[in-house]
């Protein structure tokens, strides 16, 4: 199956991001804590590429601290670029934001011009999520769905600093099939568009190969299994995932697996290691 996701309002909102990056001096960029690299959107590097990007790593409490803190530091090292870590353990505020741009744009810092500073990210990555902590209101839409925030707000987070919230922005064509694997597993693509049977088939075998412990502390299975196919049938019986002739339930096992995995029931889980 080749996954594609690009509904028609992506278009106008790719429109309306490159417009506002004209006046923006600095870019905020949200990508999944499990997969960072995946989660990158490659046409964000066109808009505005001189200005200073911070990289905030949201839904951390799901993904593996120790391969997230590797992230952290693998952003870092890139140019006029600083990387925040972020979950329901470790909220970012208001103050942590501004003090991590604040280096950024010493040489900008007028204090009559207000700083916009453009909030970006790929559908469902938790930019509604971050907004309404950092405003420590409901300020935005939230929801398991992707594509829930349609257009663009500014929002006064302190004295002279705007925060530019934008779409969730996907990219036209999804050349790296294995990355829209790890999108469709994270559920950033939505399932009506895609065959669910088939990411959850991905995701029981990066399960079997990575983390088999996990595989046995939340289903209760005993015995050694090397095929996605025995795996199915394990917790198909475990958690009556069965059809009325007794037979495998690939569909429900798959829903099954996903939203363990989205939900953090199988621990909490990177699909993606940075190369350093």
């Amino acid at each position: 199956m080749v996954i594609s996701w690009y509904p028609g309002h992506m278009h106008k909102a790719g429109k309306e991001l490159e417009r506002a990056s004209k006046e923006a001096h600095a870019v905020i960029e949200l990508v999944d804590a499990r997969a960072p690299r995946s989660s990158s959107n490659p046409i964000l590097g066109s808009f505005a590429p001189k200005l200073p990007r911070i990289k905030i790593l949201t839904k951390a409490d799901l993904a593996d601290e120790k391969i997230t803190k590797l992230w952290r530091t693998y952003f870092k090292k890139k140019r006029k670029t600083s990387c925040i870590i972020s979950g329901h353990q470790r909220p970012i505020n208001q103050t942590t934001l501004i003090n991590e741009l604040k280096p950024h744009l010493e040489n900008s810092l007028d204090i009559i011009q207000p700083k916009q500073l453009l909030v970006v990210g790929i559908p469902n990555v938790g930019k509604s999520t971050l907004l309404n902590t950092i405003m420590g209101k409901k300020i935005a839409k939230t929801g398991n769905e992707p594509a829930i925030t349609k257009g663009q707000q500014r929002i006064k987070i302190d004295t002279g600093w705007y925060l530019i919230d934008t779409p969730g922005l996907m990219w036209p064509k999804l050349e790296n099939q294995d990355g829209a694997y790890k999108l469709a597993c994270l559920g950033t693509i939505r399932n009506t568009a895609i065959d669910i049977e088939d990411i959850g088939w991905y995701m029981a075998e990066f399960l079997l190969k990575e983390h088999q412990e996990r595989l046995q502390l939340r289903y209760g299975i005993t015995k050694h299994i090397n095929t996605a196919e025995l795996l199915y049938e394990s917790v198909a019986k475990t958690n009556g995932a069965l059809s009325k002739k007794g037979l495998t339930d690939y569909h429900k096992v798959s829903e099954i697996l996903l939203n363990d995995f989205r939900s953090g029931n199988l621990g909490r889980l990177s699909i993606e290691k940075p190369e350093i």
